[in-house]
């Protein structure tokens, strides 16, 4: 079903025109009425102020209304429901599309009416929040330039990798703070586009990720949506079907830069940030390529207050629910006694890793090589192992063990016996029966982390998982699952949802100050969430809380960590006397 199609199956169903602000122009872009196509997006420069009579993003609301009338809210949210409805009763032909339409008019409420869509997504995160980022942001980023239209262009900033100097980005980001923020930029999510989650290279498409984050900053963590920045540092696309688009507005080459060239690129960007912004502005890396994802944090960790959520913040909310997980598996008394055997050593594989490294180390006291040796890596040859340190990437090589070889993961699963198969390899349906019915067996209560996204490039279903564990597994997944009837009981799957962990951690900093975002920041943040589950979620089989929880759970998180900030002597803020308090009156 085209899109097109979808949208006039939509119209006939709502009027759009009550979703979107009175003054919505006729319908252009998808035959729906959006203000895509007004002087604000279609005659302006990047670095222009609006020229709307909405107010843009930036702007910050006038006094006594930053929350906008609940019945203009609860009337976006009946919009919203219809359309919730349509994407329900739809074939699965129609589905994708249908959920595009939806995405494309959150993002123009972003835009023209900002106090109403945070208020409308906070008051209704669960039913929205995968409209919003993942997984529909996935598919939206594939066909950016047609669901975002113009004012993709005029969101945040561009960086042409291949023309721009410091001075020149510095220059951008002085016009975007100038003309379109709230009197500065508190936090910055940049990417290159290169690996867009489980998708690849999407190049200059991939600006939907940082818009999507930033989206769920103030969201969950109340952050000044005015003080939001989202860049794209366009390096070029390596993917033919996508770079010669007529649509596509990034840099037409391929990735041909070599890595000092890259790496100049990004110490022009970081040092201009800093410059323009002030040194604790918060930067976020995100969907970087793994050639550079590592190097780039190494770089860039231990000068400035930034870090790397496929690596930092994927780990953290993973290590959380590892620790929730505790409560639901007594034969496992901690993390040092399980054994882990992830699928995929890319940075989400290899983060996660390194962080429940640490915590065994912090939590134990042994030594790095005594808390590597339970966690075994599978990528694209097999098992990470000894023998194959010769052509292994220096971030896999503390887990090259000497236990055997394995060249797929039900050898793996078969050779070690594991506690916990953690997925985070984009290859779909790679958690087989036979895979799960081997970890039942071998444990009374087995750990399937599903973790790739979009749901498309899930490992396995939830279903799956509890159906071939007889329901004694505990799940959890990267994208959203519905509950599952099993042996008269209700699964509830935990979705872990990097959202949980870096708005919080994005707060905390930003309220202490921090020069810098640390590994120990990490383990505080997914300690700080296990100990937001309840039992009633535990006792459904749900390892994270409810997502309507998500702002008292960032809340705390974010005192967290402005704590240990002021008590390593980090923090650049003078330390309240209340911080819990200076946390909640920082939050949007």
């Amino acid at each position: 079903m085209k899109f097109t199609t979808a949208v006039a199956l939509l119209s006939s169903l709502i009027s759009v025109q009550g979703f979107l602000p009175a003054s919505a122009p006729s319908p252009n872009l998808f035959g729906v009425p959006t203000l895509l196509s007004s002087s604000r997006f279609s005659n302006a420069s990047p670095s222009a102020p609006s020229s709307s009579p909405a107010r843009a993003l930036g702007e910050v609301p006038p006094a006594g209304s930053r929350i906008p009338p609940a019945v203009q809210v609860e009337t976006a949210w009946k919009r919203a429901q219809t359309l919730l409805n349509a994407i329900d009763r739809a074939s699965p032909e129609e589905k994708g599309d249908l959920e595009l339409t939806l995405y494309q008019n959150l993002q123009t409420l972003s835009y023209t009416s900002p106090d109403t869509f945070y208020a409308l997504i906070t008051a209704h995160l669960p039913a929205l929040m995968p409209f919003v980022y993942t997984p529909v942001v996935g598919a939206a980023c594939v066909n950016w330039y047609e669901v975002a239209g113009h004012a993709a262009i005029n969101t945040g900033v561009f960086v042409d990798g291949f023309s721009s100097d410091k001075a020149s980005i510095k220059k951008q980001l002085e016009d975007y703070r100038d003309n379109k923020s709230a009197g500065g930029v508190d936090a910055i999510v940049v990417t290159d586009g290169e690996r867009i989650l489980g998708l690849g290279d999407l190049g200059a498409n991939g600006m939907g990720i940082p818009c999507g984050k930033l989206h769920l900053y103030t969201a969950c963590g109340g952050v000044n949506p005015g003080k939001c920045l989202p860049v794209t540092l366009d390096c070029g696309c390596n993917v033919d079907e996508i770079r010669e688009k007529d649509t596509y507005a990034g840099v037409k080459r391929k990735r041909d830069m070599s890595v000092e060239q890259f790496d100049k690129l990004v110490q022009n960007f970081m040092e201009a940030s800093m410059e323009v912004f002030g040194r604790e502005v918060l930067i976020q890396f995100e969907d970087f390529g793994n050639g550079n994802a590592f190097r780039v944090l190494e770089d860039w960790q231990p000068k400035a207050t930034c870090f790397n959520d496929d690596i930092q913040g994927t780990a953290s909310v993973v290590l959380g629910g590892l620790f929730a997980s505790l409560r639901l598996t007594p034969e496992v008394a901690s993390l040092k006694d399980h054994k882990f055997v992830f699928l995929g050593a890319g940075e989400a594989g290899v983060g996660i890793a390194n962080l429940i490294s640490y915590a065994i180390r912090v939590e134990t006291g042994c030594s790095d090589e005594e808390s590597y040796k339970n966690i075994h890596l599978v990528d694209s040859k097999g098992l990470v192992s000894k023998s194959r340190t010769d052509d292994l990437a220096h971030h896999k090589l503390p887990y090259a063990h000497d236990v055997g070889e394995a060249k797929t993961l039900e050898e793996a699963v078969q050779l070690i016996n594991p506690t916990a198969i953690i997925g985070v390899s984009a290859q779909p349906q790679t958690f087989t029966e036979s895979v799960i019915k081997h970890m039942a067996k071998t444990n009374k209560n087995p750990i399937v982390f599903a973790l790739s996204n979009p749901t498309s490039k899930a490992e396995c279903t939830a279903e799956q998982a509890y159906k071939w564990s007889d329901g004694n597994c505990v799940f959890a997944s990267g994208s959203p699952f519905a509950p599952v009837e099993i042996a008269g009981t209700t699964k509830i799957p935990g979705q872990g949802n990097n959202a949980y962990v870096f708005p919080g951690i994005g707060l905390g900093a930003l309220t202490a100050g921090s020069s810098s975002v640390s590994d120990n920041d990490m383990y505080i943040a997914a300690k700080s969430l296990s100990e937001t589950v309840g039992q009633d979620r535990l006792d459904a089989g749900c390892l994270y809380p409810p997502l309507g929880d998500i702002r008292d759970v960032s809340k705390k998180i974010a005192t967290d960590i402005a704590t240990k900030a002021w008590e390593d002597g980090i923090a650049r803020h003078p330390k309240p006397a209340d911080v819990s308090k200076a946390v909640e009156e920082r939050m949007w």
